[in-house]
């Protein structure tokens, strides 16, 4: 019966000391584990925020006082879009409408219009301009991709101006002629 507590003691001191035995066989006193972090960003743009003007082109007076005719020498300088961006390719596309009479009612007589037409241009976001000409049927410089993310900004002009039917027709009076000219900036698919 002394064997047993003997046995006991030996068994409970082998089992006491095989932690410590692995310890001294190569094992460490600390583990590592790694975590990852995520997270996405979607495809984003902003077109900017316009400068002082309100985004209005001010022409002043459209024609001529003595002749009556379209003044050759509409010009405005271009409006800024501050701040725009993309985080990935984009296209920007420009569309217009032509300046028109707003006051006047039904079809201008012989030798008048009641339309103004002009080019609208986007520059700055791509290499070549984006374009739109109200009196053109297709304007297929409009739209203009970009490659990859960009921020910068968009200056917004309005050039070359014609009497919509031809030169030698005179705009009707009207105290508002109206046009709009919408810049968009969209990620590319």
């Amino acid at each position: 019966m002394k064997r047993l507590p003997i046995l006991a003691a030996t068994t409970a001191i082998l089992v006491l000391a095989a932690p410590l035995a692995a310890q001294d066989n190569g094992g460490s006193a600390t583990d590592t584990e790694q975590f990852q972090v995520i997270g996405t960003v979607p495809a984003l743009c902003s077109v900017g925020i316009p400068d002082n003007s309100g985004g209005v082109f001010d022409m002043g007076v459209l024609v001529d006082t003595t002749t009556g005719l379209l003044r050759t020498d509409l010009a405005a300088p271009d409006k800024l879009l501050a701040g725009a961006f993309c985080s990935a390719r984009s296209t920007i596309v420009i569309g217009a409408t032509p300046m028109q009479a707003l006051n006047f009612a039904g079809t201008p007589p012989a030798g008048f219009s009641s339309a103004v037409d002009y080019t609208a241009t986007a520059r700055g976001w791509t290499v070549t301009p984006a374009t739109f000409n109200t009196a053109a049927s297709t304007n297929p410089g409009a739209t203009q991709v970009r490659a990859s993310a960009f921020t910068g900004d968009i200056a917004v002009g309005v050039s070359n101006f014609v009497t919509a039917g031809g030169a030698s027709l005179r705009p009707v009076a009207d105290d508002e002629y109206l046009g709009e000219i919408t810049v968009t900036l969209s990620a590319a698919e």
